[in-house]
This record gives C-alpha cells, sequence and structure tokens, in this order.
C-alpha cells in the first residue's frame, strides 16, 4: 500500500507516534495482503520527554510519501517549526494523504490544510484550535474526521481509531478487523458515527450470568424477552436486572440490543444478505425496526455502513476518489 512517513520533529507525543507504528509497521501474522513501507522522517534526533529518537530520513522525504502521519503536539500555545509546517504542506501538494493525531491537528491547520474543512482534535484543545484557526471548522464532539486526503482525529484512542481507519480503507474491514484483535481494541469505532463496543461480561466461570451470555448470544435471530433471559438464568427477571447492570452497566433488553447491531455490522460486512434477512437474522424482525435501531445506534443506515466498513480490499478505482473527495 505504498509508503507510511511518520513525521517528528522535538515537541511531538510519543505516545501517538508509537501507537501509528505499531499499526502500520509490520503486518498482522496471517494476512497476506501487501502491507506498508514505514519511515520515520524528522530533521534530526528527537527527544521525546525520556525517549531518544533517530528518524530514518529527512523531513524533504514526506512528499514522496503515500501517507503522511503527524504525531501529537505537547505544547499548543507554540508554533510548530516552520520546516515541518512546510514539509507537510509540500506532501499534500505532492498528493499525500495526510492524517493527523491528537494535537497534531495544530501542525496541519498551520500548513494551511484544515482552512475550510471540518477537523477535530483532543477535546481539551478544541477551543483553541477554532481560536487561533478560524477558517477551520472545529468538531469536538467525534472521533475522528476524513476529508479525503485529510484526516485528523481527537485525542490518545481516537487516534487508534483513525490509524484502523486508514487500514479499513486501504485493505477492507477484515484485514482492519485482525489489525485491531492483535492491538486488543474495538474495530468499530468509526468517526462521528457512534461508538458501538460490547458489553462486558462475567470473567469468572461461576458467575450466575456466565453461561448467559453465550446462550443469547447464539439465539439473537429469535424473540428473546427479559422473561426469557429470567427464565434461562434461573431467576427473577429483577435479580436477572441487578446482575445486568452490576456487570454490563446497562439493561438485560439494551445488552440485547447491543448485541443485536454488532451482528448486523458483521452480517453487513461480510455478507450480500439483504436488509430484510439481516434484520430477522438479528432478531430485528423488519427492515424498518432494524433501519430504526440501527441508524440511532450507529449513526448512519444500514445501507451506508455496507458501502463503507463492505469486507474486502478497496480497489484503485474505489481509492482514488475516496482521496480526491
Amino acid at each position: 500500500m505504498g509508503t507510511v512517513a511518520l513525521a517528528v520533529t522535538e515537541g511531538m507525543l510519543h505516545f501517538e507516534l508509537s501507537m501509528a507504528y505499531e499499526v502500520f509497521g509490520a503486518a498482522p501474522a496471517g494476512v497476506a495482503v501487501p502491507w506498508y513501507d514505514v519511515e520515520v522522517c524528522g530533521s534530526g534526533a528527537v527527544q521525546f520527554g525520556r525517549f531518544g529518537l533517530e528518524p530514518d530520513q529527512g523531513l524533504d522525504r514526506l512528499r514522496h510519501a503515500d501517507t503522511v502521519i503527524v504525531p501529537g503536539w505537547a505544547d499548543t500555545d507554540e508554533d510548530p517549526p516552520a520546516d515541518l509546517v512546510g514539509a507537510v504542506r509540500a506532501a499534500h501538494e505532492a498528493g499525500a494523504r495526510v492524517a493527523s493525531l491528537c494535537t497534531g491537528a495544530f501542525v496541519l491547520a498551520a500548513a494551511g490544510l484544515l482552512d475550510g474543512r471540518r477537523a477535530t482534535t483532543h477535546w481539551a484543545h478544541t477551543g483553541a484550535l477554532a481560536a487561533r484557526y478560524p477558517r477551520v471548522e472545529v468538531d469536538p464532539d467525534v472521533l475522528y474526521v476524513d476529508n479525503g486526503s485529510v484526516l485528523t482525529s481527537a485525542g490518545k484512542a481516537a487516534a487508534m481509531d483513525l490509524c484502523l481507519h486508514l487500514v479499513r480503507l486501504d485493505h477492507g474491514s477484515a484485514v482492519a478487523n485482525v489489525v485491531a484483535r492483535r492491538l486488543v481494541v474495538p474495530p468499530h469505532r468509526a468517526g462521528g458515527q457512534a461508538q458501538f463496543v460490547a458489553a462486558p461480561v462475567p470473567t469468572r466461570d461461576d458467575h450466575p450470568l456466565a453461561a448467559l451470555f453465550p446462550w443469547a448470544i447464539e439465539r439473537l435471530d429469535q424473540p428473546l424477552t427479559v422473561e426469557d433471559l429470567a427464565r434461562q438464568a434461573r431467576m427473577s427477571s429483577r435479580n436477572l436486572g441487578r446482575h445486568f447492570g452490576a456487570v454490563t452497566g446497562t439493561t438485560p433488553l439494551q445488552w440485547l440490543l447491543t448485541q443485536r447491531i454488532r451482528r448486523a455490522q458483521e452480517l453487513l460486512e461480510t455478507t450480500d444478505d439483504v436488509i430484510d434477512a439481516v434484520a430477522a437474522a438479528t432478531g430485528m424482525g423488519t427492515a424498518t425496526t432494524l433501519r430504526r435501531h440501527f441508524n440511532r445506534t450507529v449513526g448512519v443506515p444500514p445501507d451506508t455502513y455496507r458501502r463503507t466498513f463492505r469486507s474486502r480490499p478497496r480497489t484503485d478505482s474505489e481509492d482514488g476518489p475516496q482521496r480526491q473527495r
């Protein structure tokens, strides 16, 4: 998938840099697709807090990369180095896809890449970004923003979400999910869409609900009720609700809905089943019901989700418009 260049300089944050290297630095085991060539580019030796780093290439190498990653910028009150700003701008003008992680958005903004565009950064710095760069449409409520050739993410964990999003665009959902599993992170935190995390399950085999969770997940195509769950768990509905609240932080019905939506996501990504079939397989009953719950929970209709996260690599014809839109 070409070269991923990590742009580094004094004042950058090592967490986001390390995270990006973990995602793009090596292909996950068992994935037979061309992987990225990663280069660390900087103007010289860099000190990241207590860590030192010697870049592979100079900043001028950024303009030859297919994707440029700009990690977080530690002191947002200071202007980023002019040579970094210029190199990032030149890379974008040469056709690179440029993505910032966390406060790296300040570098992209200084380079003029966010003018007239929607963007985000760490929630604690969205106000400063908007004030310093009024031509940027700052959105403080999303995990990341994909403008095609320019992408920005919120802080820390959201930086991982953006990296996985790039893998998903390049290689498809199945490969991105393999990477996510290797890193033990959720694979489905998608931009402005709602985070959809599986509800926690008991960690002890002797927990009263330990056997109930897999039993229910195997029967998501059935119209399960709280009474059905309570009967299977051999407890009253009230007692079931108390245990569910303690383990998952939610109610039995909400947990069921969460699992149904997750199953719908999997089917939309990996099958060609029509929406009616997906609704039946997930216990939603009708396509109308599925669309209502899916749109409210995930943030987009099922058809849109399928087009975006279909479990296959993008073709060259699909990738081109993505980078240019």
